[in-house]
């Protein structure tokens, strides 16, 4: 790892990120096409964003736009999706929307310009979403396989990670919503600390949920009701320090009674009306390694 791009943990501290503020593409985009609830408010959204942005900024991270016009992509704000960032560089993924396809060259561009090296990219029928993508630990990337990321793209993605001693551990998920929805395995649980997860247990498989408890992982569960205003969605800005989308209190009580300092953010536009939550508006570039005592 570098101080320039580094990101084997979803929970270290967060020092570099890269967001992209909604465009006309996302303002103008078709709900049915999309698969939005409503057509966003583009000036509101902006608003959103910009107000998330300084919530990042006021965390410690420095905070990189990818502005590349990209038309026709309303999808393209959430920037965690295209690429994997490793300690070597960056993976060009495949999205598994066809309606986003390019938005991986265009992120890599971006990537490269900012000092962060292309390591690999998905080829021919591989499909991957950084959505499906979760750091258990350095050396653990656990991948859902679903309607997004297919079994070509884990046999890709296990490949260009072999040199960096990365196991890919495969999570199936289930149908829920159909090819359209966007169900990502982080839609059902984001780590919170190296120790503490928050999880929608109803959706996830068994043999996950016991891989995850056998790892002394502790579980905070959302309740059925939250599910659908993307509680589970949570970006840790460093360890027991979250990024959530307001309007989730009760999960938001369960986080702080374990001891986490919560951050809220306004997301009806950027977040409802369009299936994304704040770790899909985000791409971190930089976590710093932790150095524990004991």
């Amino acid at each position: 790892m570098t101080d320039r791009y580094g990101c084997q943990s979803m929970v270290a501290p967060l020092r570099r990120v890269l967001v992209r503020r909604p465009d006309e593409a996302f303002g103008g985009a078709d709900p049915e096409r999309w698969h939005y609830t409503t057509r966003p408010d583009l000036e509101e959204a902006r608003r959103e964003h910009d107000a998330l942005v300084e919530l990042l900024r006021g965390a410690g991270a420095e905070v990189i736009d990818h502005s590349e016009p990209q038309p026709d992509r309303a999808d393209s704000i959430f920037v965690f999706d295209p690429v994997l960032i490793t300690e070597r560089g960056a993976i060009l993924l495949k999205m598994g929307k066809a309606l986003r396809r390019g938005e991986e060259e265009a992120l890599g561009r971006r990537l490269e310009e900012i000092g962060v090296p292309t390591l690999g990219a998905l080829r021919g029928e591989a499909t991957a979403e950084g959505g499906d993508l979760l750091w258990l630990d350095r050396h653990t990337l656990a991948a859902g396989q679903g309607f997004r990321t297919n079994a070509e793209g884990l046999r890709q993605l296990r490949e260009i990670l072999a040199p960096l001693d990365v196991e890919v551990v495969p999570v199936e998920l289930p149908y829920f919503g159909g090819p359209e929805a966007c169900l990502h395995l982080l839609s059902l649980i984001s780590l919170l600390d190296d120790d503490l997860a928050v999880v929608y247990p109803p959706l996830l498989p068994v043999s996950f949920w016991r891989l995850v408890r056998d790892r002394g992982i502790r579980l905070i569960e959302v309740p059925e009701e939250e599910f659908a205003t993307q509680a589970p969605n949570v970006l840790a800005l460093a360890p027991r320090k979250l990024l959530m989308l307001e309007g989730n209190p009760i999960t938001q009580k369960r986080l702080e009674e374990a001891g986490c300092e919560v951050l809220t953010y306004r997301g009806r536009e950027i977040s409802l009306k369009a299936e994304g939550g704040p770790t899909c508006l985000t791409r971190p570039v930089l976590r710093e390694a932790i150095r524990r005592v004991g």
